[in-house]
């Protein structure tokens, strides 16, 4: 007997299944018997309460020997309940696929994340506008998020009144108005960074992108006519069609799950070769810092390179490791993925892109299916990317004031400089009760405040 991978199980814990599942029967029965007027105990019922409780018994000694089975090689389980049990926490609950359900109804289909913004690289500049909408019935609401990345100092500034009044009211009791009109001044680069990695970087993204575009199967691509995208299954979101509907020709390319993760695995592959050949010494001393556990402990840019490109690395000797395993581990290894596998392959992604009568690419959509756990249906993702070119008289930030269009020393707050300061402000026995408690109760967050901030 099979068991439906996405059919729910009657209980979250493993050892109560049997227990709930015949009580669940038990408690449907006593619905039919009350539907026709019955009583449960009624003779018309004897044969169905039997199975009922030869199914429970036959449950729970079939969960009993799995237990021992364990310990014992020689003892053996129904293959159904084997299946079962065995991969008892991949399955869901009947919980779960409710929550699921009220997550997208309730969350999901309100929401919409839009931005726009400027990407001028020779500059040095880069602006967004991000914007949430929440639309329901009986409520609408939107928060913006101004973004400013000043890329040749290395600083990323966010607009601060977002971020104030939480931040009053949980940790800076002092904080009053200053973050009026303020943006936060994040700094990437502290100056501990060798000279042009961020240009670097930025080369070898592109580097990676036209190398992996290069390299991907003719098979994926093919042309679609502008006028028949309405019709593409599923069905692309109804705000974004006008945009695209414009296009003089649309290129569409279709990879499945396998092949997308191999050609992310490829784009890393690169990034981190180019990098590590331009910058030799982020890797060594990476590797020295690993093995003494002493400048690994600072937090300054230089480490957190080192920690992002020992990160890809290991990502990368995982995947080809993989590739050199015993028979024995390929076979416990796909035997463990097997649910896992089963939701991907049915995943897709699909990246629509559209050009104008001069061949100039107007707008890029991508499409992800994002295996759902508790559904029988993928959950879909879609961005639109729309370009234009940049035109001096459109302010990045229109609801913004003239003059922090452009964030400098004098409309901005450095957040470092801001957390030493609210740090001495704890240490001298001010601040609010949340962060007495947290400064005091959670040493792993004091440790990761004093890092970060001083």
């Amino acid at each position: 007997m099979e068991i439906d991978a996405k059919a729910p199980v009657a209980s979250v814990y493993i050892d109560e299944y049997c227990e709930d599942t015949h009580d669940q029967a038990y408690a449907t029965l006593i619905t039919q018997a009350e539907a026709q007027n019955k009583d449960i105990l009624a003779a018309d019922y004897d044969a169905q309460r039997t199975v009922l409780k030869d199914t429970y018994l036959e449950c729970t000694d079939a969960y009993e020997a799995w237990v021992e089975s364990k310990y014992d090689s020689e003892i053996n389980v129904p293959a159904f309940y084997q299946q079962l049990f065995d991969n008892y926490d991949d399955r869901s609950t009947a919980q779960d696929i409710k929550k699921a359900k009220l997550l997208d109804a309730y969350v999901l289909k309100p929401l919409s994340i839009n931005a726009q913004g400027v990407y001028q690289p020779m500059v040095g500049k880069a602006t967004m506008l991000a914007s949430v909408q929440y639309q329901a019935r009986n409520h609408q609401s939107s928060v913006n998020q101004p973004i400013y990345l000043d890329l040749k100092n290395g600083n990323i500034y966010l607009w601060a009144d977002n971020f104030a009044m939480f931040n009053s009211e949980l940790l800076d009791d002092k904080l009053g108005i200053k973050w009026r009109n303020k943006w936060l001044k994040l700094a990437i680069d502290d100056g501990t960074l060798p000279k042009g990695f961020g240009s670097e970087l930025i080369k070898s993204h592109f580097a990676a992108l036209d190398a992996t575009f290069d390299a991907a199967p003719i098979s994926q691509f093919d042309y679609v006519a502008p006028n028949t995208l309405a019709s593409l299954s599923p069905k692309l979101p109804a705000h974004q069609l006008p945009a695209m509907l414009a296009s003089n020709q649309v290129i569409r390319r279709v990879q499945s799950a396998e092949s997308y993760e191999q050609f992310y695995q490829d784009y890393m592959r690169i990034v981190y070769e180019r990098m590590s050949q331009r910058y030799p010494e982020l890797v060594k001393e990476s590797a020295a810092d690993e093995a003494s556990d002493t400048n690994a402990r600072k937090f300054t840019s230089k480490a957190l390179a080192q920690q992002i490109l020992a990160m890809i690395k290991s990502d990368i000797d995982s995947d080809v490791d993989s590739g050199s395993e015993t028979i024995e581990e390929t076979m416990a290894e796909a035997k463990e993925k097997t649910a896992e596998s089963a939701m991907l392959s049915n995943a897709e992604t699909q990246e629509l892109y559209g050009f104008d009568k001069r061949g100039q690419l107007k707008w890029q959509h991508l499409r992800s299916e994002l295996p759902s756990e508790t559904t029988s249906n993928n959950m879909v993702i879609d961005v639109l990317q729309q370009y234009s070119a940049v035109s001096a008289k459109n302010m990045a930030f229109p609801n913004l004031p003239s003059d922090v269009q452009v964030p400098n020393a004098s409309n901005s707050i450095d957040v470092r400089e801001y957390g030493s300061e609210l740090m001495q402000y704890y240490r001298d026995g001010n601040g609010t009760a949340m962060g007495k408690r947290c400064l005091v109760s959670c040493q792993w967050l004091k440790r990761s405040w004093v890092r970060l901030l001083e």
